[in-house]
């Protein structure tokens, strides 16, 4: 029918009602506002963005001190979890599963926890389960925030506020916790200023390392570095020695004469040693003598046998 605009195949003339139509319609959105245009210097490509990002690292600009180890980690476990207390490891809070038998470990579990002003929450059996992600709780969890490391340049700094020369442990490529945790409490127990592991490729700060650092890890700093043979260089350039420790080693540990000064201490992995970069970084190899033909000792021992020799050497124990 003529002048039915209904019709199948109608073409409609009036752009009343049709986004496409005239100059707002569905273009409308494209000309939204989107906030205030961000300054050059901050927009990435722009040529002020490269040249204060070329001032920033002419000048030695420093990356944030406080590095996090990743999400929040969960011990499961009766045993583990009043480890971790004893250890004084820093729990958020502490879960039991509703209707989980009160034996001595959860007895212990709560005195330590009000001792410290920790929370302790009682939720169902599934939640546990699920917040632990199916491990063995035997209901019974504690919830660890993630650890937040050092800067490098720290441990120099706090051997200059104790007015004392610097002495650093440095693990290279080490992946057990466990001797991260050992090298940190030998680290406390002879008067090292802190630790420096790298960022990959290495155990970090986890529940397994703060509960063998036997709170240890409370009290001694723990740095991370991005490449470790830079950051050994930073401080040979900052005044430290850097010895590596290692089976051929040229020195024998008894007659290292470095340990008056600021001295940086690396120990090799477990498997293989210090690696070549590393090895051709230090200033001197020294091995520990050992009576038998034992070809080395795990990471933990080696650096808590060197740590007292430098101690004794340094006179640091009280007379």
């Amino acid at each position: 029918m003529a002048g039915n605009s209904a019709r199948r195949g109608a073409i409609k003339k009036t752009g009343k009602g049709n986004p496409t139509a005239g100059s707002g319609g569905r273009v409308r959105r494209g000309l939204e506002g989107r906030g205030p245009t961000p300054k050059a210097k901050d927009r990435e490509g722009h040529i002020a963005y490269k040249a204060r990002k070329r001032a920033e690292k002419a000048q030695g600009a420093r990356p944030k001190r406080a590095q996090k180890a990743g999400d929040t980690e969960w011990i499961a476990g009766r045993n583990s979890v009043v480890e971790a207390l004893r250890a004084e490891m820093p729990v958020a809070t502490v879960y039991v599963a509703e209707g989980a038998e009160r034996d001595g470990r959860l007895r212990e579990t709560f005195r330590l926890a009000a001792d410290r002003g920790l929370s302790v929450l009682e939720v169902p059996r599934n939640e546990l389960d699920r917040l632990t992600q199916g491990a063995v709780h035997q209901g019974l969890a504690a919830k660890v925030p993630a650890y937040e490391y050092a800067h490098p340049d720290d441990l120099l700094d706090r051997a200059a506020e104790m007015k004392e020369p610097a002495l650093i442990v440095a693990l290279d490529s080490v992946t057990d916790p466990r001797n991260l945790g050992a090298v940190v409490r030998s680290a406390a127990g002879f008067g090292a200023h802190g630790v420096l592991i790298p960022e990959r490729r290495a155990a970090g700060m986890t529940a397994s390392a703060w509960k063998t650092s036997a709170g240890a890890a409370a009290r001694v700093p723990v740095a991370q570095a991005v490449n470790l043979t830079r950051q050994l260089k930073a401080y040979q350039d900052a005044g430290c020695m850097v010895i590596g420790l290692a089976a051929d080693g040229d020195v024998s540990l008894p007659s290292l004469d470095l340990a008056d000064g600021p001295l940086v201490v690396v120990v090799g992995s477990e498997g293989k040693g210090l690696s070549r970069l590393v090895a051709e970084t230090c200033d001197q190899i020294v091995s520990i003598p050992m009576v038998s033909s034992l070809e080395s000792l795990n990471a933990g021992v080696a650096a808590s046998v060197t740590l007292y020799a430098i101690a004794e050497k340094r006179g640091t124990f009280p007379r």
